[in-house]
């Protein structure tokens, strides 16, 4: 939960915020022309939904959907327009982009928020490295609308007009964790618990009994590896193990680990892109092996959209990416949290109003 703050309407209030939220309008101005100016259709995701999503450790908000006849039936608000995008793309868009309003349970802090603007972009027939040179474009074009010559959190700062690191996650663990990752994922993608275990806890980090595989490894990643990320200069954190990447294809050559790639500046992740998986069948695999691992931890598992496996089954290859718009203009405008740069944020239980 964040810190309790006054109400966001108070005159005094807003006057302190209003520069942020300026720039807010002309930050997304200027990302709307670059696409459009690529030939990028803006689209408009529905944000009630049949699933909201089928990772792990992802929590929608529910609702009832009652039709003309009063019955009742559950949907979701999507967390992702991701689901919609790639039916968009099956139907045959071969470039698109949405700003889209997306809803996330459990999620309340200096960087988190319960309603958000996900900005989400797909290239169909362009390789996943063709979204890491748009990421490096957005930076710069961002700050140049916030008037910015760099990009700030906490003390941390990043050049957004420079050329961004790439580090691949083997990398990054053995630079700032010193743990050889891949020497605990074998050729068959078993997964070696006890040896990833003993190296974290040799690198001082906490390891609890029943911790899994990819409990450890985003501790590891979250405690040693993300705050030295994107200082100085954004970083471009790529070939996640596959585990770990629930919507992405394999790496040919290695399919140990994945086409996917997150993007940091100032520590901050502001991005997570995949080159996309289109097998319907192992989509279904790893959707099923998330919701029961969903379910051992929260003891609640989301329906799977049939819908998208069937339309994921005449998708053509493709990438895309999702980018928290509003952590961008966080960075871009100096913000100290995400609900200084939000016009309207979501009023905090117990109270009236935020």
């Amino acid at each position: 939960m964040s810190e309790t703050l006054p109400p966001f309407w108070r005159p005094d209030i807003h006057a302190d915020r209003r520069p942020m939220l300026l720039a807010r309008n002309r930050i997304k101005a200027a990302l709307r022309r670059w696409f459009e100016a690529r030939d990028f259709v803006e689209v408009e995701a529905a944000i009630l939904q049949l699933s909201p999503g089928n990772e792990t450790h992802l929590h929608g908000f529910s609702t009832t959907l009652i039709d003309d006849a009063g019955a009742h039936h559950p949907y979701y608000l999507h967390t992702s327009p991701e689901f919609a995008a790639k039916k968009l793309l099956a139907a045959g868009e071969p470039r698109l982009f949405d700003f889209a309003r997306v809803f996330r349970n459990r999620e309340r802090t200096a960087l988190h928020h319960p309603e958000f603007t996900m900005l989400e972009w797909y290239r169909a027939g362009e390789d996943y490295e063709a979204l890491m040179d748009d990421c490096a474009a957005l930076l710069a074009e961002a700050a140049r609308a916030a008037g910015a010559s760099v990009l700030r959190w906490r003390g941390a700062e990043a050049d957004p007009f420079a050329a961004p690191e790439r580090l691949t996650v083997q990398e990054a663990f053995h630079r700032h964790a010193g743990i050889d990752l891949k020497r605990t994922i074998a050729a068959d993608l078993y997964l070696d618990r006890p040896a990833l275990a003993a190296d974290a806890a040799e690198a001082g980090i906490r390891v609890a009994e029943d911790d899994s595989w990819s409990d450890i490894f985003s501790r590891i990643l979250s405690e040693k590896v993300e705050p030295e990320l994107g200082r100085g200069r954004a970083t471009i954190l790529c070939e996640y193990p596959i585990c770990e990447a629930a919507l992405a294809r394999p790496k040919p050559g290695d399919p140990r680990v994945a086409e996917r790639f997150e993007l940091y500046a100032c520590g901050v992740e502001l991005a997570n892109a995949f080159g996309e998986l289109t097998d319907p069948a192992e989509q279904r695999r790893r959707f099923e092996a998330d919701m029961d691992e969903k379910q051992r931890i929260y003891g609640e598992r989301y329906p799977i959209d049939e819908d998208f496996l069937a339309a994921l089954g005449v998708m053509p290859q493709a990438s895309g990416i999702a980018l928290g718009f509003d952590r961008l203009v966080m960075l871009a405008t100096g913000a100290r949290r995400i609900e200084d740069v939000l016009w309207t944020p979501v009023a905090e239980p117990g109270r009236g109003g935020r």
